[in-house]
């Protein structure tokens, strides 16, 4: 056996004792890599796997894409906290598109170690531009943002129209009359 872990000088009896209990091992279900996966893992355990990854913030009334993004997202974010990279990829979990205009950015100048922060919700449904869900994101960046910065934010609506152009056309006789008396 070359995937034993048992010593060279190992018994029959021990050798047959593994390998009858690496056969009843082997018939357990292990759903290990399907658990720690945050597109695999069952809903009802999503807020364990959740925790694990130090997501700070949990709603049981968001949608499921938004809580398998912030947990997919939750390591990248962590390990770049406090800054604006992290403040995007955690608004982009929320499935929403930012601009993000630093002080140096504006004109006049701003206040240094301000930005602002435009939220656009049309690509939302009705369900999630509700203020309850814009409270959440706004307090997900506060928890990443850098410390010493402040944020003024401004939520936009983008919204896409059409113009159809008809046209109607009419046949009409056209005739001129002589009405002189010769």
């Amino acid at each position: 056996m070359a995937d034993s872990l048992l010593p060279p000088n190992a018994s029959a009896l021990d050798r047959a004792a593994e390998s009858v209990i690496v056969k009843q091992l082997d018939a357990i279900d292990q759903p290990h890599r399907a658990l720690w996966n945050p597109n695999t893992c069952p809903l009802e355990f999503l807020p364990w796997l959740a925790w694990a990854m130090g997501v700070e913030a949990w709603r049981s009334e968001w949608p499921e894409a938004i809580k398998r993004a912030l947990v997919r997202n939750a390591i990248q974010v962590q390990r770049q906290r406090g800054t604006l990279k992290s403040v995007r990829d955690t608004v982009r979990s929320f499935g929403g598109d930012i601009g993000i205009r630093e002080w140096w950015q504006t004109t006049p100048r701003g206040t240094p170690h301000t930005f602002e922060l435009v939220l656009n919700v049309s690509g939302l449904g009705d369900e999630q531009a509700s203020a309850a869900f814009v409270d959440d994101v706004i307090a997900e960046v506060s928890r990443v943002k850098p410390l010493r910065s402040h944020f003024t934010f401004i939520q936009g609506l983008s919204a896409k129209a059409s113009i159809k152009l008809a046209c109607v056309g009419r046949a009409v006789v056209y005739a001129r009359l002589d009405m002189s008396v010769s």
